[in-house]
């Protein structure tokens, strides 16, 4: 199909664009859900079914895009950074982007993996700092939890109160927990007592 610019705008010569439809119904969803159906608009073309399931592939990144772009905005507050030039702003967006990801991607993995141990995200100093935070005890887990566990304390250390109805924590809630996290750690690292060496006792 063509799509014509905006009779409003004639003026600024906008070309027509080429778009193609595709149509994805799921046919077999789970009982406790209604069936996703999508209807897209695409400038790429779509002549093949594989073009087609490319295009739907694409389409599923979106809510992890969007996710992402959510830490930046929300989380990271690019947009309140008073950057004087470009070139600061793209420095700026360059280490924000891997600190959001960061948070996007711990949220993913306790959803793809929610039975992992938590140390496939932190280190021994950080998960045990935030279980001792979460429990209010300086007593060390003797296992790490998983990340089914772990990942939703972030949520409470951003302030979320985990309400029923209160649904998924925001952009905002999960990057002021991961800020309070760091915190927490290199506290966890300075207070913590140091381990006791054993003495090696040999015979007389």
């Amino acid at each position: 199909m063509l799509r014509c610019p905006p009779t409003h705008r004639k003026a600024e010569q906008w070309p027509t664009v080429a778009l193609w439809a595709v149509q994805a119904l799921e046919e077999h969803p789970p009982a406790s859900g209604e069936p996703i159906e999508w209807r897209l608009l695409t400038t790429g073309t779509v002549q093949t079914t594989a073009d087609a399931l490319e295009r739907l592939d694409w389409y599923a990144c979106r809510g992890g895009i969007e996710v992402w772009h959510q830490g930046l905005k929300s989380g990271c507050r690019l947009d309140a950074r008073q950057l004087e030039s470009a070139a600061r702003r793209r420095r700026c967006l360059a280490l924000y982007r891997v600190l959001a990801w960061r948070v996007l991607s711990a949220v993913l993995r306790s959803r793809a993996m929610p039975e992992a141990p938590c140390t496939a995200l932190w280190a021994p100093e950080a998960w045990q700092a935030l279980s001792g935070a979460i429990h209010i005890t300086a007593t060390r887990p003797a296992t790490p939890p998983t990340l089914r566990e772990a990942v939703p304390w972030i949520g409470r250390l951003g302030g979320f109160l985990a309400r029923r109805g209160d649904g998924e924590p925001g952009g905002t809630v999960w990057w002021k927990g991961f800020q309070h996290l760091t915190d927490l750690t290199h506290m966890y690292r300075i207070m913590r007592p140091s381990p006791r060496k054993r003495k090696n006792v040999g015979n007389a």
